[in-house]
């Protein structure tokens, strides 16, 4: 008798019952790995965001007066 063939015998994988619908521990690595890549995509997303300068340079037009950003509306007035 081999090992893989005695452990099955004591723990079985997987109980199938047609009135218990669950989704057992492959579900449950599934979200777990989901869940890490959340949380370093978010710390990775963090420090690329604390790199950010959010100063802005005065924009040149609106200073000028041109309406070129109100649209081609306020261009015919």
């Amino acid at each position: 008798m081999s090992f893989s063939l005695a452990l099955t015998d004591v723990v079985p994988l997987a109980e199938i019952d047609d009135n218990k619908v669950t989704p057992g521990v492959l579900g449950f690595i599934v979200f777990a790995v989901m869940a890490l890549a959340v949380w370093g995509l978010m710390k990775s997303m963090s420090k690329h965001m604390q790199k950010v300068d959010f100063k802005e340079s005065p924009d040149s037009r609106a200073e000028s007066g041109t309406a070129s950003s109100a649209g081609p509306d306020a261009r015919r007035g």
